[in-house]
């Protein structure tokens, strides 16, 4: 079997992989041809072309025929602007039919689905590119990808009206979406990459001072309204107190807080893992604490591998629930 691969220049952005297609580097053909090694230049730097005399070399008998030479009085044909400089199409190729948006938008949110991201990465992408970027594309009147160019970008984007970290998020996914149709073949060139970096100050979150946090755990003693609910007002209050300290005394965020598993706790410490390198470590807890965890009261819905978590739902349902009940203490 033959294969055809680049041979880079130093110089060459893609140098790394030798079965990039679209630069305009040396293409060469290697492999095993009737029981002997063959590595040989295929005197071309298009990849097509290379293909083509791998065909003839590896099936000589059902070779197709040679592409047919234009006469020199016939007009050459158009160009295209590769790496820019211009290179002229295969001979004997038709022309790849131009993708529509709202096709490119199509294949790319079904890559991600195949690809397993997270729903709330797929919900994101969605709203981006099927709720705003079609809608402004039709507006614009703009209906192949080709179409996009930098101009056309730069005017979808000051249609943002999110704040400077979303508008930075948000601008990847574009140049992610791009990039995509660049690998598709949709468009040669990628079109975002001439848009300006977004500038985010990032502020640290400051911590709460001891005054403050004991304020909070004051208001969970006379949180809620006793005179009816799902489980017992008290109950509600122990709850919403005991969460409160997890996350103190261990560095939860809220989301990993009301999604711990029971099985999680190991005597006097919490086995947890580092986000980068999924380390496992154990985290220390107060006594105090502890007896808190193992008596906690159930909650409306219990669930025996959750503290705080029922298991139905979206863990971001939950969350949400959450903060309204610590907004409801901000005015006790």
């Amino acid at each position: 079997m033959l294969s055809v691969y680049t041979r880079h220049a130093e110089d060459c952005k893609h140098y790394r992989d030798k079965l990039w297609r679209r630069c305009n580097c040396p293409k060469w053909i290697w492999g095993s041809h009737n029981g002997e090694f063959v590595r040989t230049s295929a005197k071309t730097r298009l990849w097509d072309d290379a293909e083509r005399l791998r065909h003839r070399m590896e099936f000589p008998e059902i070779a197709p025929p040679e592409p047919e030479i234009l006469p020199p009085t016939a007009p050459l044909p158009s160009t295209v602007l590769l790496l820019g400089e211009p290179v002229a199409p295969p001979l004997g190729l038709a022309p790849k039919p131009r993708v529509t948006i709202q096709t490119a938008v199509g294949a790319y949110l079904a890559d991600a689905v195949s690809r397993e991201l997270a729903p709330d990465t797929i919900s994101k992408l969605e709203t981006m590119f099927r709720k705003q970027f079609l809608v402004w594309a039709g507006i614009a009147g703009l209906e192949f990808i080709d179409q996009v160019d930098l101009d056309a970008l730069l005017n979808f984007r000051s249609t943002w009206k999110d704040g400077r970290l979303a508008k930075q998020k948000k601008q990847s996914r574009l140049i992610g979406f791009f990039w995509a149709c660049v690998r598709r073949d949709y468009i040669i060139k990628n079109p975002s990459m001439g848009l300006g970096r977004i500038k985010v100050v990032q502020v640290p979150t400051d911590y709460f001072p001891r005054d403050e946090f004991q304020r909070i755990l004051d208001a969970t003693y006379v949180y809620g309204d006793p005179r009816g609910g799902c489980i017992p007002v008290e109950d509600t209050r122990t709850r919403l107190r005991t969460l409160t300290l997890l996350m103190r005394w261990s560095g939860l965020r809220i989301r990993d807080a009301i999604t711990l598993e029971r099985h999680r706790l190991h005597g006097d410490s919490l086995l947890l893992y580092q986000a980068k390198t999924g380390t496992p470590v154990y985290v220390p807890l107060p006594p105090f604490l502890i007896e808190a965890l193992q008596g906690l009261p159930p909650g409306p819905r219990p669930n025996p591998r959750y503290f705080f978590w029922s298991g139905n739902g979206l863990p971001k349902s939950a969350v949400a629930d959450w903060q309204r009940s610590y907004r409801s203490t901000l005015w006790l």
